[in-house]
């Protein structure tokens, strides 16, 4: 049974429905959309059945000894102790349901992490709070952010039908191929979890965990990360479009187009005006949900960009902190994330914007340049 529900917000003690935002809910779990999911509903209403005769013959057994055996009807309570019978009939009885639930619950889940035979296989990687993807067949690598506004979550807007689940960079696979997942963190557990496709695995900083899917129709399925990563938890989601070998052809050929016209745009020299316009949605995906939009960053836990000594200070330092983060704090370093001129106008934007009026700028040259000397000294050490 599926239904509309309007989104609920509370104020003192009374309930308010928006009318913006409705949310689909269901009594049972998503449709299943691969083979994996469906044996998992599957096992999941089955073991529910289980309870629920157990969970019947339990409390009828009791209740209907409470009524009839009372002491108010005359009736007397038997003698007797050690009763080898009884004893045995509910130990084996608990023994048979277990063993009999165990067998397909033990199917499932070795069919789940039966990796083998991939048709492609897909690293994906957690950060604070977002999604790398590398596929590994096709050469092929991006990140995935929350694709929500700021106004929505903020509460200056309305309600997005996809609010918070929603991404600018979704996962791409095609339909019917069995795809083997590679899934690790960069910083801290995450969770890759997409519920329709069957595939739930946890992200652990330096290690390698698998998973796989293959989905069976076409749709976009969604889902999040569903391990406890920190402030911003709740907003990095998982968007995977499922779609025909054709279009997912013509999906690869286009990003490998991006990646080409990504190096050329590393190679532009920019306007102020340009890289401030650029760097502002940069810092919006990337910066804004530690530093907040206004630059103000959280007092005790985050540190405020604007006016402060890195954004007003050398440019080079400002740089070499985007670029490699700082050590013993939540300061990511972005040089894989982020191109050449992506740094360039995310550091230009942040040494121009609220109170920092700097009046300088970093051009992608300057961050190739910072990238090759971080490159001759990490080298230095292991030639001598």
């Amino acid at each position: 049974m599926k239904g509309k529900w309007q989104r609920v917000g509370v104020m003192g003690a009374a309930l308010a429905f928006s009318q913006s935002t409705l949310a689909e809910y269901a009594y049972n779990l998503q449709t299943p959309a691969s083979q994996v999911a469906q044996d998992v509903f599957q096992l999941h209403n089955l073991i529910m059945l289980v309870c629920l005769g157990i969970f019947v013959v339990v409390f009828g057994a009791m209740f209907y000894s409470l009524l009839k055996h009372r002491k108010s009807v005359g009736h007397q309570a038997a003698h007797f102790h050690e009763n080898t019978t009884v004893e045995v009939i509910w130990t084996v009885i608990p023994f048979v349901i277990l063993m009999g639930m165990a067998y397909p619950a033990a199917k499932v889940v070795i069919d789940m992490k039966d990796t083998t035979n991939p048709d492609m296989t897909i690293k994906i990687t957690g950060y604070q709070w977002k999604w790398g993807y590398d596929y590994l067949n096709d050469d092929i690598s991006f990140y995935s952010n929350l694709a929500t506004p700021r106004e929505q979550i903020q509460g200056t807007a309305e309600k997005g039908e996809h609010y918070l689940l929603e991404v600018d960079e979704p996962m791409v696979v095609p339909v019917g191929k069995r795809v083997r997942l590679l899934i690790t963190a960069n910083d801290v557990l995450h969770a890759w979890w997409v519920p329709a496709l069957g595939a739930k695995q946890d992200a652990i900083p330096g290690f390698i965990r698998d998973s796989w899917f293959k989905a069976d129709k076409i749709g976009t399925y969604r889902g999040q990360c569903v391990e406890l990563c920190g402030k911003d938890h709740g907003f990095m989601p998982i968007v995977v479009e499922v779609v025909s070998e054709e279009d997912y052809a013509a999906w690869v050929a286009k990003k490998k187009g991006s990646a080409q016209a990504a190096a050329a745009d590393n190679a532009k020299t920019f306007a102020i005006a340009d890289l401030v316009e650029r760097g502002e949605k940069v810092y919006q995906a990337n910066c804004a949900a530690c530093h907040q939009a206004d630059g103000k960053g959280l007092p005790g836990v985050f540190p405020a960009i604007s006016g402060s000594a890195v954004a007003t200070g050398p440019i080079a330092a400002h740089i070499d902190i985007v670029m490699n983060g700082k050590p013993g704090t939540a300061m990511a370093a972005f040089a894989g994330q982020l191109s050449d001129a992506d740094i360039a106008a995310v550091v230009t934007y942040q040494r121009n914007a609220w109170d920092n009026k700097m009046g300088d700028l970093a051009q992608p040259a300057e961050i190739a340049a910072a990238r090759g000397g971080a490159a001759s000294e990490a080298a230095a050490p292991a030639a001598q």
